[in-house]
């Protein structure tokens, strides 16, 4: 037997292709529909013994095995400086087979990979499983996984279905999909996601009184399923209740279930529950039905809600048919938890404001040994630090507008030192237009300032805090970028700036570039300790700090893993913002069903 890769099942092992001796099947994972594409399109008429596997599904064929001969004499997949070289394929279990010429090199691989390009060799890890259906070919799965949705990281997903009986575990069907896209700033819609509503969580409990008698030796061992109405007039399972055996008349336990998964937001959409006596075998007795809504449903906050469960069959039969006994709900309540994803397509704008460090402590710009120092060949270790996290910023900010300043350097034409000059040179209108326009602005300053000191953050975290303070009800969050070498020197006057900034719709990420340490932007990052000044405490932790030579090779000219940069530079915002939103208790703004 073989194992399937990335599950826990197996399959019988194929026949040899031809007669080969002193071979063995080995896995093969195949990346992308795209990729199979290639090697569909590449192979010729298909050797003796070997299946044509012509009209096959991309879906069907993303696993192969391959017949790897003991000895390099036959054609086998192998990978060296030069590509990929193809050999034969087949299937296992009646799989595909495929049979494809040597040297051919696939091309235009799907990008699975925001930041980096596609692994073709990636594995799975299981997350969940679901309960088994038994008997079924139309199984409706109950079972639910929560998956924790970050806005800075695309999440790949890849469901099997499996035939589980005594002898194997086989799989079925498979499907992969690329979880939601981050909402951005002008309020997108999210494919395939649920209307806008928060993630308001119901908790209800229901009894029932003098149900049908099902079971010949005892009374019933019923249960409740509950269904959500679609659009196209059919129904989708959304819950079920614990069995409470052999009673006519049943106290269910509490259960909890989101609003979204109940009525997708549509608090007038049907939902139906059916009633069902429960048999060991599978095949559960129908006891009744009854329907309602989530705004009836919500009414029994303040009343008991009493519903007859009727069986349209008996109904039809029987002239003197009442009921199959009543349901009631005993209680019913709502919390609210909105997600980060709410207040965006709510329409909250997020804002960034860039500020980089012109302090002598950088050294010349002329110097190869500076921070600043730039190359015709390379980027100085500021601008490849704006240039990587500037470029995933900016799609969550609307307009693409930067405010931009540089702080600790002597600017003309006075010579004066300033720590929040704009890098435009434009004092009414700091912004440059992208990331481009900070870079274009951040290198002409570079050409026309004096580096010089002292390193000041509080100037500029007060500047943004100002212009924060002026909208506090949620429409509008800050988030202020600043890229220093490490040497902050007023460190009283940055705490009192961001204690003060905590109870404002605002964040901080520091970027620390250079081989300096930076115990001091640690202390501001707050994780371990709660950042105070003059006895008071920082109302949120709003400060997120990244040493960005732990995303840099050794030369420091090059990110290794955008998107590990992107999770750690954008990880904390998220909960930032749904703290402030929280401690005002500001909601999404939305249109509530009448």
């Amino acid at each position: 037997m073989l194992p399937l890769p990335g599950s826990g099942g197996t399959q019988p092992e194929p026949a040899a292709p031809g007669k080969v001796s002193s071979c063995k099947w080995v896995p093969c994972h195949v990346q992308s529909s795209s990729v199979l594409e290639t090697l569909l399109a590449a192979r010729p008429a298909a050797p003796p013994n070997l299946a044509e596997g012509a009209s096959v599904s991309p879906w069907e064929c993303r696993w192969f095995y391959l017949w790897v001969p003991a000895q390099p004499s036959g054609i086998v997949l192998t990978r060296d400086q030069g590509g990929w070289t193809w050999g034969p394929v087949a299937g296992p279990g009646g799989w595909p087979s495929v049979w494809l010429t040597p040297g051919s090199s696939p091309r235009n691989l799907l990008d699975m990979d925001t930041f980096s390009k596609s692994d073709p060799g990636g594995w799975w890890s299981r997350f969940g499983r679901t309960e088994v259906i038994d008997n079924t070919l139309n199984p409706d799965f109950v079972r639910k996984f929560v998956l924790d949705y970050y806005f800075e990281e695309k999440q790949n997903l890849r469901f099997d279905v499996y035939n589980v009986d005594s002898k194997s575990c086989s799989v079925l069907k498979a499907a992969w999909c690329v979880s939601t896209e981050a909402v951005g700033p002008r309020g997108e819609e999210m494919a395939g996601s649920d209307s806008p509503c928060p993630q308001d969580i119901v908790t209800m409990q229901l009894c029932a009184n003098k149900l049908d008698k099902k079971d010949f030796f005892g009374k019933s061992d019923p249960f409740l399923v509950f269904y959500r109405s679609n659009e196209d007039g059919t129904f989708t399972i959304c819950h079920k209740t614990e069995v409470v055996k052999n009673t006519l008349n049943p106290v269910w336990q509490p259960f909890t279930i989101p609003v979204r998964a109940l009525c997708n937001g549509d608090y007038d959409r049907t939902v139906k529950i059916d009633v069902y006596d429960w048999d060991r075998d599978g095949s559960h007795d129908f006891i009744g039905e009854f329907a309602t809504s989530y705004r009836e449903l919500s009414r029994a906050q303040s009343q008991f809600t009493v519903y007859e469960v009727l069986n349209p069959r008996k109904k039809c039969k029987k002239k003197k048919y009442v009921n199959s006994g009543t349901v009631t709900l005993l209680s019913f309540s709502v919390e609210s938890e909105f997600t980060f994803v709410d207040y965006i397509r709510g329409g909250t704008q997020l804002n960034f404001t860039v500020a980089i460090d012109f302090t002598a402590s950088n050294g010349l710009p002329s110097q190869p040994t500076s921070l600043h120092y730039a190359s015709p060949y390379q980027l100085s270790a500021y601008a490849l630090a704006l240039k990587a996290v500037g470029e995933i910023i900016q799609d969550y900010d609307s307009d693409k507008l930067f405010p931009a300043y540089g702080f600790g350097a002597k600017v003309p034409p006075d010579g004066k030192i300033s720590h929040q000059f704009p890098l435009n040179n434009n004092v009414e209108n700091p912004s440059c237009v992208g990331i481009e326009g900070v870079l274009e602005s951040y290198l002409q300053s570079l050409r026309t300032v004096q580096l010089y000191g002292p390193t000041n953050f509080a100037p500029v975290i007060n500047q943004v805090a100002g212009t924060a303070a002026q909208v506090t009800d949620g429409s509008q969050y800050h988030v202020l970028l600043i890229i220093t070498d490490g040497v902050i020197s007023d460190m009283l006057q940055t705490k009192e700036a961001i204690v003060t900034a905590s109870s404002l719709p605002m964040s901080i990420i520091i970027v620390g570039v250079g081989p300096a340490e930076f115990e001091a932007m640690e202390e501001l990052d707050g994780d371990e300790v709660r950042l105070s000044s003059r006895g008071r405490y920082a109302e949120r932790d709003i400060v997120q700090f990244v040493p960005f030579r732990d995303y840099v090779d050794d030369s420091g000219n090059q990110v290794l893993s955008m998107a590990r940069l992107a999770k750690d530079v954008l990880a904390e915002i998220p909960e930032q913002l749904l703290s402030y939103m929280k401690t005002r208790d500001i909601k999404p703004r939305r249109a509530d069903p009448e």
